[in-house]
């Protein structure tokens, strides 16, 4: 059973928490998604991710059923088992319908999208990255591979006191953050 599900508000009525980790290339973010995903697995949430990829990335390969339907013209292929199924489909989906699309889960980490709105958590692993803290909406918080006095120098202080500040292998309060958003 989720936690979520604990109390009397029915989770049908509970939209998942959303929330964003975007950085700079190589700082980090798969690595703390995965993370998070494994430690909110292991007390009980579902977990969603979205990622975005900048790249035209490739899901299907010569040779499998779902690439020679594309090969012959089909532009949307689900494939579906009894434990999974994935839809691969020739359009860009806004993040605001892949996030309905998850209203079953509890929680929806999504790496990328630097520009929507969602709740951010911002990777700093070079003093050039804490640009991103003051250039984008809705940032909760920092995890960083600096000091945090480094990492906020020339921030706002209101501001700066807002966030929340986490070292990069601080996953279990990073965690116990995300748990207090919901």
């Amino acid at each position: 059973m989720s936690l979520l599900n604990k109390g009397s508000v029915e989770q049908s009525k509970m939209r998942p928490f959303v929330c964003q980790i975007v950085g700079y290339k190589n700082s980090g973010k798969t690595t703390l998604v995965c993370s998070l995903v494994e430690k909110l697995k292991k007390q009980g949430f579902r977990v969603a991710v979205i990622k975005h990829d900048a790249h035209d990335f490739e899901m299907d390969h010569p040779g499998t059923d779902s690439f020679r339907h594309r090969a012959a013209g089909a532009s949307a292929i689900a494939l579906v088992s009894p434990r999974k199924t994935a839809v691969i489909r020739e359009e860009e989906i806004q993040l605001d319908d892949l996030v309905k699309g998850f209203s079953n889960y509890d929680i929806i980490l999504v790496e990328g999208f630097k520009q929507e709105s969602y709740p951010k958590l911002i990777m700093i692993r070079r003093d050039e990255d804490r640009e991103l803290i003051c250039s984008l909406k809705s940032v909760k918080g920092v995890v960083t591979w600096l000091p945090a006095e480094e990492t906020l120098a020339g921030v706002d202080e209101e501001a700066a006191g807002r966030m929340a500040i986490f070292g990069k292998d601080d996953i279990g309060h990073i965690t116990n953050w995300l748990q207090q958003q919901i």
